[in-house]
């Protein structure tokens, strides 16, 4: 199994704006490509010296073909819905894990 892990430091004055946004309409977008099985999203529990509130958002995929399959048929599009909507606002990094095991 494969975790998506996209990391967002979101600026406070578009905050609730974008928490709508993920939690009613980006994360469904990202789930209906049919390429990952969940998502989950948590707050990361650290402050940042440049502000803003931090989040991961983790999307479970079978292998890294199928991730690889959402980078190139979906990522642009939906990476550039949130660009379009919020700009410098948010800034994003991603990771890629590979579950070993779960106890």
């Amino acid at each position: 199994m494969i975790i998506y892990n996209v990391t967002i430091n979101i600026h406070e004055s578009v905050h609730d704006e974008w928490m709508k946004w993920m939690q009613e309409k980006h994360i469904a977008d990202v789930l209906a490509t049919g390429k990952f099985t969940a998502a989950r999203m948590v707050r990361v529990l650290i402050e940042e010296e440049m502000g803003g509130v931090t989040y991961s958002i983790q999307y479970t995929t079978e292998s890294k073909e199928m991730l690889q399959r959402y980078y190139d048929e979906d990522a642009p599009r939906l990476r550039a819905e949130g660009f379009a909507l919020f700009g410098d606002k948010m800034l994003a990094f991603r990771t890629e894990l590979e579950l070993i095991s779960d106890h």
